[in-house]
């Protein structure tokens, strides 16, 4: 799909997208414990309760991450992303690689890109989205993305005395970085 529509991927006509969701938990920078090997650790579990869930879509040509924020990754956030993703994409088509969630396949999702793509052929609609394989996260290159900002973020844990602190840190990671590293070269970046 890529090579055959290489001549509008570098005009900037058909604008590539790898999507995913990343939730964030309060208490998930703190996953690490050192000590001695032949002594036990106790480690107190609270169900902590404050989390924020990302949409994110990585530029398959500049590497810049598209950010918004909701309560939790579901078929209406996924329109709402959509369309948050069609107005940063002005006069551009979008083509989305995205994993098989059940959000992403519901009926509101499909109904959603019905009227977005109207009755125009295939070659002519405004988003086209493609699955990865099932179960195969080594496909989508935003989840080395995720992962990059959360070991980041752990870097500081000591110094992050609330949640809305660390949130604040994990955003301004992600939109003070261009992401350049082997997994988002797998498709072959066009020169």
């Amino acid at each position: 799909m890529l090579a055959s529509n290489r001549d509008e991927i570098e005009a900037r006509r058909l604008r590539v997208l790898l999507i995913d969701e990343c939730h964030l938990l309060w208490g998930d920078i703190t996953g690490y414990v050192w000590g001695k090997t032949d002594q036990e650790i106790a480690i107190g579990i609270v169900n902590e309760r404050e989390k924020q869930t990302y949409y994110g879509a990585v530029d398959y040509l500049d590497g810049k991450l598209l950010l918004k924020a909701y309560n939790a990754g579901n078929s209406n956030n996924t329109i709402d992303y959509l369309r948050y993703l069609l107005d940063s994409s002005p006069n551009q088509r979008l083509l989305l690689l995205w994993d098989s969630a059940s959000y992403h396949r519901s009926h509101l999702v499909q109904n959603f890109l019905g009227e977005v793509n109207q009755d125009l052929p295939q070659e002519q609609w405004k988003i086209h989205c493609i699955r990865f394989a099932p179960n195969c996260p080594s496909q989508n290159p935003i989840e080395d993305i995720w992962l990059q900002a959360k070991t980041w973020v752990r870097r500081f844990c000591a110094l992050i005395p609330t949640f809305r602190h660390l949130k604040w840190m994990f955003e301004w990671f992600i939109r003070n970085t261009t992401f350049d590293f082997m997994s988002l070269q797998m498709y072959g970046v066009f020169s």
